[in-house]
């Protein structure tokens, strides 16, 4: 009887630990809005060196010639970019969704560190 009393007590006392806090609904949000409610910190490379991160492979088609860089060049360009024979790319344009800044398809896309190396 006594052990009966105690595990019922037991049981009892640890109840209120095991309910769980209901959940938040999660907000959806457009992704410009998301990325405006980020913290903006100024640029430092301390210590970052581009060649340390070798990681490109051959994308989605390996005999096309063009890389993963390439194909999300030419997935988001804005305005397209011209291929050559071996895929490199010129010319063309896209909007970062980051800071949207237009900037160069071929030249000026650094689309490779979307989440930062260094802070």
């Amino acid at each position: 009887m006594i052990t009966n009393l105690v595990r019922g007590l037991t049981a009892l006392t640890l109840a209120p630990l095991t309910t769980a806090t209901p959940a938040q609904a999660m907000e959806t949000v457009p992704l410009a809005h998301a990325v405006e409610l980020l913290p903006v910190v100024p640029e430092d490379r301390t210590g970052y060196i581009r060649t340390s991160f070798k990681h490109w492979n051959s994308g989605d088609d390996a005999d096309d010639g063009c890389n993963t860089r390439q194909e999300v060049l030419l997935a988001e360009a804005a305005v397209a970019p011209e291929v050559e024979p071996g895929c490199p790319v010129s010319g063309g344009s896209c909007t970062s969704c980051h800071d949207n800044q237009t900037v160069s398809v071929a030249g000026s896309s650094d689309i490779d560190h979307i989440v930062p190396l260094v802070l």
